[in-house]
């Protein structure tokens, strides 16, 4: 199993201000599916719900002020985990991106990360901006001549869109506590998926638990929570709590509490 060296400067697992009892831990994993947290969550979510109030080091419009343009609510994560020297506290994740970066201080970091400056994800959606601009280009002459070229374009920007979303699928590689490692692909074959969804493995809990494992943490409870106005498309209220999502996570979360003790026999539980 990966064994990296947590950073002391800017350090992601966050301990508990007030001492636990240690037979106040759960004695198997509770589901990331069930319908409320366990209550062990609690500390960890009030802390970070702090930080994301009062921090400084970022802005993003999550739509609890005046301020209308680009509103973007966000669901947050929190992993309560024991590390090997018997440290109980927390690691944070969010989900996609926060305030347009993947990297903030004490948020765990994504698996992959599409906006890294020289990355190939830049440059092919630069290139697949060029074939939509000569697209709308030719449409725009509205001439019969131009029908064929047009065709070809789009068959080619098909082609492109498609390589490219299989190369950021290619990027995402999950572990479980034993070290077994998996391939977005595999697991969503394997769950008999033709294609992942687009976005998998950029949800919080996979972020959380991929990185205890690379720390050799013990996770103990999850809990997710969303923060600031929802999309019109969701129903999503602040500060509310919900499980992990069943289209992205189900399989992804599978194999990676494969080989724990859970406190239900099936991962998706009503």
């Amino acid at each position: 199993m990966l064994n990296l060296p947590i950073l002391t400067a800017d350090t992601y697992f966050t301990p508990f201000e007030k001492t636990l009892a240690y037979d106040a831990l759960p004695k198997k994993f509770p589901t990331p599916f069930a319908k409320s947290p366990h209550p062990l969550t609690s500390q960890a979510v009030s802390m970070l719900q702090a930080h994301v109030q009062n921090q400084q080091d970022w802005a993003h419009n999550f739509g609890l002020t005046n301020d209308e343009v680009n509103i973007i609510g966000k669901m947050f994560g929190v992993l309560v985990v024991q590390t090997e020297q018997n440290e109980i506290g927390y690691l944070s994740a969010f989900s996609g991106k926060l305030a347009g970066a993947n990297h903030h201080s004490r948020f765990v970091p994504p698996l992959f990360d599409g906006v890294a400056a020289g990355g190939f994800l830049n440059a092919g959606m630069t290139e697949l901006s060029r074939i939509n601009d000569e697209i709308s280009m030719l449409e725009a002459e509205r001439l019969g001549t131009f029908e064929t070229q047009i065709r070809e374009l789009k068959v080619m920007r098909k082609a492109h869109s498609l390589t490219l979303q299989n190369q950021i699928f290619d990027q995402y590689h999950f572990l479980n506590q034993t070290g077994k490692q998996k391939s977005l692909r595999e697991i969503f074959s394997d769950a008999g998926y033709k294609n992942p969804p687009a976005g998998a493995g950029e949800c919080a809990a996979p972020k959380l638990l991929q990185y205890a494992f690379q720390q050799n943490m013990k996770p103990l409870a999850i809990a997710e929570f969303w923060w600031g106005q929802s999309p019109k498309s969701a129903f999503w209220k602040h500060r509310e709590f919900y499980p992990s999502c069943r289209e992205k996570c189900a399989p992804i979360l599978a194999h990676m509490l494969s080989g724990m003790e859970l406190e239900h026999s099936h991962i998706i539980c009503d």
